[in-house]
């Protein structure tokens, strides 16, 4: 979340910047509550001197009567001071939950937009695949090449799940074992992380577990959650510590299942794997020094370009409107794929990297100790290597044949061990 006093001080700036983003906060409510625990740190102090006070002079000489006096005037400060102290907890409750509903601040050159159409395209990759047959979306590729079967993934867990089946298996283990090499030889560490988060590391890392509007699945009186990405239990990694500024920056890179569950996604756009409720992510994660951000960030988005150039899909880059941010990021790339199934050709949305600055970490209280031996909060960044489910879709689309057969792409047939998919 933002420093209250940040809030405070640019009050006209955080309130332009929550209407740029869309979001429902109430800033002033927020300047208001911080002015209030103020005033009451300042008469607690003052009370918590009376009664230290108090406590003194009752060490000297006293008379019966002076000495109930200050018994009884102890009594009235030991009270106030609890009722005072209660007073304090509650506003910093309601100040931080206030708070933490303010988004993180757009970087100034971040598209002004409501949704993902407002988004602006700046460099692109290869030009949309020309066939000189129709094209099969992914969906009917996966049914008659016998890799991805839909319907009985609906009949054994519902709706927008599926099972992958024959070469499919062998293209999703070989799409993580690419990216995974490309990121050890850039120094990231592999980690395969857990599936269940506490609420409150997903609290901290800026995603909502309940309410209708929650894309997280819950588990019921554990106060855990299934995880929507390894951004949750890398950025969580480091909760509650501080770093030291030498070993900065971490790169981390986490494999997980991602289990989201999608409330109102329907249509076109989320047809079968493009939107579904578990698929495979390779995350990458940096922990970073202030001035390190945003050099950083372009690392993230470099490595992305460099896997699916690597894999020869067309792609688009585009800046991340303000509406479309989410709450913790600062900028946001979005790295989009030419699927030709999608509505008879269009781009979708495949990896996406975001500069979170110092908003998560201020949430989870994650620092380093700097040159002048003072604590100060990290900057922190995720990106996603390689989105499997939207991978295999690319994939399936841009590499299909006349036949009904798919190429595998050529840096990924040693992953593979095949470089074409047939009819069976």
């Amino acid at each position: 979340m933002l420093d209250y006093k940040f809030i405070k001080d640019n009050l006209d700036a955080v309130k332009q910047n929550i209407i740029n983003r869309n979001m429902k906060a109430d800033a002033d409510r927020v300047v208001a509550l911080y002015d209030r625990r103020t005033n009451l740190v300042t008469e607690l102090q003052n009370l918590q001197q009376k009664r230290n006070a108090n406590a003194q002079a009752m060490k000297g000489k006293l008379s019966p009567e002076e000495r109930q006096t200050l018994i009884e005037e102890g009594k009235k400060l030991k009270d106030a001071i609890a009722a005072m102290e209660a007073e304090l907890q509650k506003t910093e409750e309601e100040l931080e939950t206030e708070a933490r509903r303010i988004p993180n601040m757009a970087h100034p050159a971040a598209p002004i937009g409501k949704e993902d159409k407002d988004n602006l395209e700046i460099k692109r990759v290869g030009e949309p695949t020309r066939f000189d047959f129709p094209p099969k979306d992914h969906v009917q590729l996966g049914q008659e090449l016998d890799i991805i079967d839909f319907d009985t993934a609906t009949k054994v867990s519902g709706t927008k799940f599926y099972y992958l089946k024959n070469e499919g298996v062998f293209l999703e283990l070989g799409l993580i074992r690419y990216a995974l090499d490309i990121l050890q030889q850039k120094g990231f560490t592999p980690f395969i992380t857990p599936d269940i988060a506490k609420e409150e590391i997903l609290e901290g890392i800026g995603f909502n577990p309940r309410g209708s509007e929650s894309n997280v699945y819950t588990l019921e009186g554990e106060g855990t959650c299934l995880v929507g990405t390894a951004e949750i239990t890398l950025g969580g990694y480091y909760s509650g510590t501080i770093l030291p500024k030498e070993q900065l920056p971490l790169r981390m890179a986490g494999l997980s299942h991602c289990f989201r569950r999608e409330a109102g996604a329907a249509g076109q756009f989320s047809k079968g794997l493009y939107r579904v409720h578990q698929f495979t992510k390779v995350e990458m994660f940096i922990y970073c020094l202030p001035e390190e951000s945003d050099r950083m960030h372009e690392e993230l988005r470099s490595i992305e370009e460099e896997i699916f150039a690597g894999l020869e899909i067309p792609f688009r880059v585009v800046d991340t409107c303000t509406g479309d941010l989410g709450a913790p990021a600062y900028r946001k790339w979005d790295l989009e794929a030419w699927m030709p199934g999608r509505n008879g050709g269009e781009w979708g949305e495949i990896t996406s990297t975001s500069n979170c600055t110092d908003y998560q970490a201020r949430r989870l209280n994650i620092k380093y100790k700097d040159d002048d031996g003072k604590n100060k909060y990290v900057h922190m960044l995720n990106g996603t290597a390689i989105a499997i489910s939207r991978a295999i879709i690319a994939i399936l689309e841009n590499f299909q044949e006349a036949d009904g057969s798919v190429r595998i792409p050529r840096r990924l047939v040693p992953y593979c061990g095949f470089d074409r998919i047939t009819k069976k």
